[in-house]
This record gives structure tokens, sequence and C-alpha cells, in this order.
């Protein structure tokens, strides 16, 4: 037979092949494809009509990349966009996921998103802190489809969270992507890995896997799970079959063999171990699902603190909101990751995520990097709140209807909360929430009820963490949870509590860049019992878990701008001299050399890193410019500066382009200026930064992956200016003229026994102060924001006259009288002559008593409105 004879006989098999319906074997495809989708969205504020059908009703809208905020540029200040947004997406689906399963996950979306899916809606989550997935399968079909998300960011009083000390601004402000799977698969977060026994010499392990059959019938599946060490080893395996019902979802529940001497997680060996999880049908795999966990015992003890692996750890900690400089609350996970290392690289063991779930990928940045984590429930207060109608109401609903509708969106999304985030060993405690005693007196005792209540639930989502109650110093909640949280002078109210317990915020330093080189402690040195004492850090009593500062860094605040101020690190994550303390006190790193005044010449332009790993918007870098003499010492000269893109890929929260000015929203400070540059194209982007007068200076960073940049044709950025947007239905001021010192931090010069100085303002006129010794007495409290004074109101409760003198402060330091008298038992009313009086102190000065007498205060009130910039 001739070779020519031979060449024919095959094509004519093969031609018969594909004719009777087979198709020579192609390489299996995987068993789990996930497609991100954060590159190329349109967006309009808005609520236009028809914006979920298909076709091109987005003509004219902003092209846009998530992560995607509807305030974008945010640089601080207490007001932001409320209302609607819409995002489109063009989403090609593959003819190969035929019988698949499609999923849309979302990490984050504020706060209420309602998913199309070629004009029909496919889902809808509520809640702005957790992550959710919806099934689009009945609605997509082979070839191009149209993805719309409906956003608003509409205060609600039966959403957690009703109130805060933070912005709400709205957008699908983190991650999305597609999940194709098989009808049978791993549910969505749906392995939770824990370890009941942990020792050096060996762990036990619990394996539990969700299995959803989408199949029209009932399958027989087998879950083979192998859990790999460091350096890729498998270490243990599992192997169990069960039978599924269509439509059902099975929890498999496995014990493998113990692994033997694992490396336990811990700050000092952030070691992670990983979880494969392969679902097996007839034989064929048809899912994969990978879960990174860690190996690690944790113990909270009421008289000893915290243990870690068997270990006692103090917790020295930092609270983290989560929006940086000109992006707000959409961060990339470079961001994230960059944070959590700031505060690690300073000496710290912890942090405090406050006052919500944080991203998954922070999370995991914590993981890796090894730093203790409290993560917390969106259910938080604010004080001096006013009427519901925005974000400084009541934490806690005062009208009975709404209440049914908040609880369920609290457990909700705490239940949310947990299933993201239970597998990473970073995390040490579930929180309820924070301060939410700043709520109605009314609704009180419905609160407590209530919180009892989540933290049951709380336990019941995740038996292997405790439950805690975070700021926790009023209202008497501080004992419903199994660890108590203690904000400001909670930590010198509560000594040795009957649970276990941490300062979960002190200090609250004001300050703008530089700040002093010194600890902001706050209330910590007035601990009652240790006045005196010789002990360096006196208030670190061993029962007690541990502190941390509030705050970490800068952040967005519907309170007022100052009040935003109060970070060790700037909102550019430039660090204040007070960062620089901490990292020589606790990381024995000494300071950097100031930056003094001087003569500039130059700028220098450089970054953290100089290559973005793909085009998702996942990283990013931070590029920092310094202002430099002409021998290049690094000075405090702050001119204006400008950051220009040259060419290629990429942008600014501005645009192409970013300008700083000191004194303006954009700031340049003490010789330097930050901000993140992202590109969601790949290439080579050259960027200037330039100052009238001064050398200029260039770098180049390479963005790497798909998605080439083409000069002329790619979308580039347009400008995006900052919007001063109108006050979000907030009330007149009159309106809002509210007491705003309840429950408020409150001293005294002295007190006597039983009239402790929070009896003063504590709302109830039937308990009051007392000072407890003769002569001169003062009586004092922290509003805890900046606030307009518009009115006092107090009853002293003396027999005698004794005159007072009222005064005001931003800092403690600097009083400015604003009233003074003398009265026994009359109640005073002080009205605000002309303009109000800007204070975060309060206090009031008693001249000495007559005999027999004491100063001494029923109620002290404080009529107010927070401060605007």
């Amino acid at each position: 037979m001739t070779i020519r004879m031979t060449v024919a006989r095959v094509l004519f098999i093969l031609l018969a092949v594909c004719a009777l319906g087979w198709a020579p074997a192609r390489a299996a495809a995987p068993a789990r494809e996930v497609v991100q989708l954060n590159r190329a969205w349109t967006f309009t504020l808005g609520d236009p009509a028809g914006a979920a059908a298909s076709g091109p009703v987005d003509k004219g809208w902003e092209q846009i990349h998530l992560p995607h905020s509807f305030s974008l540029p945010y640089f601080l200040g207490p007001d932001f966009y409320t209302g609607y947004g819409w995002y489109r997406k063009n989403l090609q689906v593959e003819p190969s996921w035929r019988g698949k399963r499609l999923s849309l996950e979302f990490d984050g979306v504020f706060q209420e998103a309602e998913i199309y899916v070629n004009g029909a809606m496919a889902g809808r989550h509520v809640g702005g802190y957790t992550g959710f997935t919806v099934d689009i399968t009945p609605y997509a079909r082979a070839g191009a489809n149209t993805i719309a998300v409906r956003v608003n960011n509409v205060w609600n009083a039966r959403v957690a969270p009703r109130a805060g000390e933070h912005v709400f601004s709205g957008g699908i402000y983190r991650d999305v992507r597609l999940v194709v799977t098989d009808p049978v698969h791993v549910a969505w977060y749906g392995t939770f890995v824990t370890t009941p026994e942990v020792s050096a010499e060996r762990a036990s392990l619990r394996l539990q896997t969700e299995i959803e059959n989408h199949a029209a019938e009932g399958k027989t599946v087998v879950l083979v799970s192998k859990v790999f060490g460091p350096g890729g080893k498998l270490v243990t395996h599992a192997r169990t079959e069960r039978a599924v019902a269509a439509g059902a979802t099975t929890v498999f529940e496995q014990r493998p063999p113990e692994v033997s001497k694992p490396s336990l997680w811990g700050p000092g060996n952030p070691v992670m171990y990983r979880l494969e999880s392969s679902v097996m049908v007839d034989g064929r795999v048809v899912d994969s699902y990978s879960t990174p966990f860690g190996i690690r015992s944790i113990k909270w003890t009421a008289d000893k603190g915290f243990f870690l692996n068997g270990k006692h750890v103090y917790l020295l900690g930092a609270n983290v909101h989560q929006d940086h400089a000109g992006w707000g609350d959409a961060v990339s996970h470079a961001g994230m990751r960059r944070d959590v290392r700031m505060i690690k690289d300073a000496g710290f063991n912890f942090i405090r995520g406050s006052h919500y779930p944080h991203s998954p990928a922070f999370s995991r940045a914590a993981d890796e990097l090894g730093m203790l984590f409290w993560s917390e429930a969106p259910f938080w207060g604010i004080g001096g709140f006013g009427p519901d109608g925005n974000w400084m109401a009541s934490a806690y609903p005062p009208a009975p209807e709404d209440r049914p509708g908040f609880e369920q969106s609290v457990l909700a999304q705490t239940a949310e909360m947990i299933r993201i985030h239970r597998n990473h060993p970073s995390i040490i405690a579930w929180s309820n929430g924070n301060e939410h005693f700043f709520s109605a007196p009314e609704s009180m005792d419905a609160l407590r009820v209530f919180v009892k209540r989540q933290v049951e639930f709380m336990r019941g989502q995740d038996p292997t963490r405790p439950a805690a109650v975070g700021g926790a110093q009023r209202g008497g909640i501080d004992h419903l949870g199994d660890i108590a949280g203690y904000n400001g002078d909670g930590a010198t109210l509560y000594l040795k509590p009957a649970h276990a317990s941490m300062v979960s915020e002190y200090g609250s330093t004001i300050a703008d860049r530089p700040g002093k080189y010194e600890p902001g402690w706050g209330d910590l040195p007035g601990t009652p019992d240790q006045k005196g004492s010789a002990q360096r850090y006196p208030w670190r009593y061993p029962w007690r878990s541990g502190e941390a500062i509030w705050a970490g860094f800068d952040h967005g605040t519907i309170a007022a701008v100052e009040f935003g101020r109060m970070g060790m690190i700037d909102y550019y994550r430039i660090p204040k001299r007070q960062y620089y303390w901490y990292r020589n006190e606790y990381a024995h790193i000494p300071p950097p050399a100031w930056p003094a005044p001087g003569e500039a010449h130059q700028l220098s332009l450089t970054a953290d890193k100089t290559a973005i790993a793909g085009t998702q918007g996942h990283d990013d870098v931070q590029l920092l410019v310094t202002v430099r003499d002409k021998t290049g010492l690094a000075i405090s000269n702050s001119p204006d500066v400008t950051l220009s893109i040259e060419s290629g890929p990429g942008e600014f929260p501005t645009g192409r382009s970013i300008t700083f000015k000191h004194g303006s929203r954009i700031e340049i400070r003490d010789g330097l200026a930050a901000i993140e540059f992202r590109s969601y194209h790949a290439g080579k982007t050259v960027i200037r930064a330039t100052s009238p007068g001064l050398k200029d200076a260039l770098i180049e960073v390479t963005t790497e992956g798909p998605d080439r940049y083409v000069e002329g044709q790619s979308q580039v950025a347009r400008a995006r200016a900052i919007v001063d947007y109108p006050p979000a239905a907030k009330p007149s001021a009159a309106a809002m003229a509210k007491n705003v010192v309840v429950n408020r931090p409150s001293k005294a010069s002295s007190s006597a026994g039983g009239h402790a100085p929070s009896l003063a303002n504590d709302g109830d006129a039937a308990t009051y102060w007392r000072a407890g010794e003769a002569g001169e007495a003062t009586w004092s409290v922290d509003l805890e924001n900046i606030y307009e004074v518009r009115g006092v109101e107090f009853s002293p409760h003396a027999a005698a006259d004794v005159a007072f003198t009222i005064e005001a402060s931003l800092d403690r330091v600097q009083w400015r009288q604003v009233g003074a008298g003398a009265g026994a038992r009359a109640s005073h009313a002080l009205a605000m002559s002309g303009a109000a009086v800007k204070a975060r102190f309060m206090r009031v000065r008693f001249a000495a008593a007559p005999a027999g007498t004491a100063a001494s205060l029923d109620e002290f009130r404080v009529l107010a409105v927070p401060s605007g910039e």
C-alpha cells in the first residue's frame, strides 16, 4: 500500500467519524473556570429608564473599570453622592459552557444591588460590605450577553448600618467574577476547615464541604479532599461517597488522619496549608475547589488574656477603615496588602477591621503577612445621632415596625461575613458591631435583647471563634458576648471584668501630617488604680488581652474632615511622626531624619514597585513625590506638584493627571505627596512629576498581562474633578441641634463615692456627679467629634450657689470661655451668641464650694450639630 493511499484512508476515516457526530479527543476543559470581570464596564449616575435592556442603551455613559465608587474621586469630606447608579458590561458566553452553571460572584456592592442579564432580573442583594453570588444560568445564552447592575446607596431604616462614623458611597467597589461549574459542585464559599485539636506534635482536622446538585436527577458523589502543607507536600487526605438528591445541598463531613508536626500559623510564622477538594461523579472530576487555611489554636480568657497556640500574646493593634485617598472605598488588593504591611512593619500584631466586614483580599493579606484580625459586623452607631433619614440616626431602630427587618439585615450580613472569612487563620474573633449603644433611649431594652440573639447566632455560625461585642463601654452590653471591646474611657471604667476583654479603641489624636513624634495613649494613662505606677505601661494588666489605637489611617467620615485625621498614617498612606514613634518603640527601628525648610530645586518620583501584575485592577503601585534641594536632600517645602501620564496606559483617581496643592483637598505636605496608580491595559507607562521652577522627575511603570495598550486606540480615563455633593437628605441645622453628650467619655477632678463623672451625662436626671474633694472642681466631656455647639444646658446639684465657667476646646490645650454664672439647683440654658462655637471638648470649672457642699451636676447637655469642613 502506498503512502498516498494510506493518507487518503486516514482522511476518509476522520471525515466519517465527524459525520457520525464524533470528534478527535481534545484536552479536557477545567472542572471549574473563573473569569475575572473587573475590566471594561460602562457607568452612569442616576436611574435612567431602560438601563437594564440589551442593546446600546449605554451610549454616552462613562467607560470605567472595577473597583469603582460613585463618588470617584474622593479626598475626605463629610458629603458624597447619594442615589442610584447603573453599571453595564458585555459578557461573552462560550459554547463550551452549555450545560454548565454560570454564577456571578460579587465581593462587595454598596449597598443594594439588582442584577439583570439580558434585561431580566437574575438576583438582588442588600448589604454593602459582604459578598454574594447570583446564578445567571437561566438568563444567559451562548455568545453576547448584557450584564446590568442597578446600585443604590440610599439610607434605609431597615438595613444595617443605620449609622456610623465613616462615608457610605455607593458602587461596585470590590471584585466581580464569573464562575463556571458543573451542575454538581462545591457551593459558594462552601468549605469550612477547623482544627479541633492543635499542638506542636499533631493537629486534627474537621472538613465540612457543601455540595450542590443542580442536575435534574440525584447523583452519587465522591468527594476527595487532599491537604497540602508547606512546599506543596501532601500531608493528609480523605475520601467520602454520598448520594446528593436533585436540587439539594449536602454537607460532607470528613475527619482525615491527623497532620503530624504541623507548622503552626502565627505572626512570626504565617504558614498556610491548602485544601484541594475534588468532586467526582461517575468516575469523572466535575469540580475542583481550593481552600487556603492555617493550623493554629486561640483562647481568650477573662483572667490571663489572649493565647495563640498555647502561648500568651498581648494584642498591640490598630483600627483600620478600608478607604484610600482618591479611590475612596474602591481599593486594589495591593492597596489592602500595603495597609496590612505598614501596620505590621511598625511592630503591631493586630488589626481591628472597623466597623464592617473587609474584603476577602484584606483577610488574605492578614493571613499571608501574619497579622491577627478582628472581623466586625456592620452594626454601629454615632454619637449625637438625630432623627431617621441618614447615617446619623439611632443605631437600633426607634420605630418598632422597622426592627424585624433591621435585625434580619444584621443577621444576614453577619452570616455572610462568617461564611466568606471563616477559613482565614488571622481572624481570632467575630465582633457583632461597634457602639450600638448610640441608640434612642426607648430602644435600648430591645437592643440588648437583640445583641444577645446576635451573639448566639454568631456562635452557631462558627463555634470555633468567640463572639465579641465591640464598643461596649455604655448601655449595659459588655457582658452579653464572649469578649468585650471597650473604646475610649472604657479602658478606665471597666477594671477586671468577668469576661475576656480588650481596649478596642484608644488615642483619637487629631493631627495633620507630619504631626508630633509622640504616642497617642488617650485615656489609657488615666487608669484609676495605676496612677503613680512605676511600670512603663501600667494599663497592660495580666487579664487584659490587648489594645488597638484609633486609628491606623486617616479616613473619610460624615462627621467632619478633622475627625477623619486621627490616623498614625495619613489618607495618602504617608506616615505621620506618631507612626514612627510606635515603630521605634515596637519594631525598634529609629525614625528617619525629619525634613526641614530649604531651597527647593528638584523633585524625585519613586514607587513601591514599578510593575503591575495583571489588568483586572487587583494590583497597583503607590507613587511618592519628594521635594528636594540641589544636593538631593529631602526638604519640607510644599510647592504645587503635578503628576501626568506622558504615554502608555493607566490612571489616577482624577484621570490622566493629578495636581497636589498645599491646603487643598488634594494635599502636598511636609515636602511629600503620594497617590495610587493603576492600569487596566498591559504596556509601559511614563509618568512625569512637574512643579514650576523645579527640575522634573520621571518614572516608568510596566503593566504585565493581556489586553495590550495601543496608543491612540485603547480607551483612556477621562478627567475627573472633585464634586462637592450636597448633603444627602440631612435635616436642617435647627432640627439636628441635638444633645450630643449622652454616654460620651467624661472626667472630673474628683468624684464622691457613687457619683461618677458619667452620671452627669447619662441622660438620667435622677443620677448626678459630685466632686469628692472640697475646693475648686472641674468636670469635662469628650464629644468624640467636631461639633458646632449651639447651646448648653445643665443643672447643678448643689445646696448653695457655686460660681461656674463653661469652656470649649478643640484640643484640650486651648480653651475658650463660652459662658459663666452661679447657681444652685436651678437649671441653666446658654445659647451661643453669634456664630456657633466649634468644639470637641466641653468643661465646667467650679469655684470653691461653700463649707459642707461640693460642686455637682445633675445633667450636662450640649446642643450641637456635626461640623462641616
